[in-house]
């Protein structure tokens, strides 16, 4: 489906004349994906989730969502101009998804997609510092220098890291590989893989393995499951 002007949209389901649905705009009434939209002009995608004052244009929206058990060399978009595979590639069709904040291409594990966009941009905004688990396999082992620095904050390019909790470590002599778990509060790009490369530890394999009290379990890499209700309710209850 092509974009179209949002301000066209908002006429077309009756909600106001194209005049009026201007000055909805520029006064900060109108929200897209959860995100207010003040530029007139703005196109979007018709079956974007689009509300005036906190109401969808089109009614009662019903809102979807699942989690992911994103395979490596997939893409975290809802699409890619190339053709490689994205978080997309794993779940039905039948409505216009998309993933609550990313996974790098070389990192497994859980990502959230949905078509409730205010759920979204709460979930990835930083004032609440939505926890998140990380597994990782590293060559060797962690000194207590580097344990320290990780959960002391580590100093990177674009700022210090805020404080990380290793929930515990697991020595594999056989492969001289360690495995260990954190998990950190905050979203910035790769910032677990920075994180190592700062302490000069090799990365082997990264999942993600929790989304706040939202894990993986059983999850096989590839599927997707229908979060439950109930587990949508503590997850909102995390950002209020």
């Amino acid at each position: 489906m092509s974009n179209q002007r949002l301000h066209k949209l908002i006429a077309q389901a009756g909600v106001a004349s194209l005049r009026k649905a201007e000055v909805m705009i520029s006064e900060g009434r109108v929200k897209v994906n959860g995100q207010v939209i003040t530029a007139l002009g703005t196109m979007v995608d018709p079956s974007d989730d689009i509300s005036v004052d906190g109401v969808s244009i089109y009614g009662q929206k019903t809102f979807v969502y699942y989690l992911l058990n994103k395979p490596k060399n997939v893409l975290s978009t809802a699409s890619d101009d190339r053709g490689r595979q994205t978080v997309l590639d794993f779940v039905p069709n039948d409505v216009r998804l998309f993933p609550v904040g990313r996974l790098d291409k070389d990192t497994l594990g859980a990502i959230i997609l949905t078509n409730d966009g205010q759920f979204a941009n709460l979930m990835m905004h930083p004032k609440y510092e939505v926890e998140k688990t990380y597994e990782a396999i590293i060559v060797g082992t962690l000194t207590k220098s580097m344990h320290e620095k990780i959960t002391q904050g580590i100093k990177l390019e674009d700022g210090m890291t805020r404080p990380a909790t290793i929930n515990f470590t697991q020595f594999q002599k056989d492969k001289g590989t360690t495995i260990v778990s954190i998990t950190i509060h905050e979203g910035r790009n790769r910032i677990v893989r920075r994180m190592f490369e700062a302490l000069n530890v090799q990365l082997l394999k990264l999942t993600r393995t929790h989304i706040g009290f939202l894990g993986l379990d059983n999850l096989p890499v590839g599927h997707a499951r229908v979060i439950k209700p109930f587990e949508i309710k503590k997850l909102k209850a995390l950002v209020k």
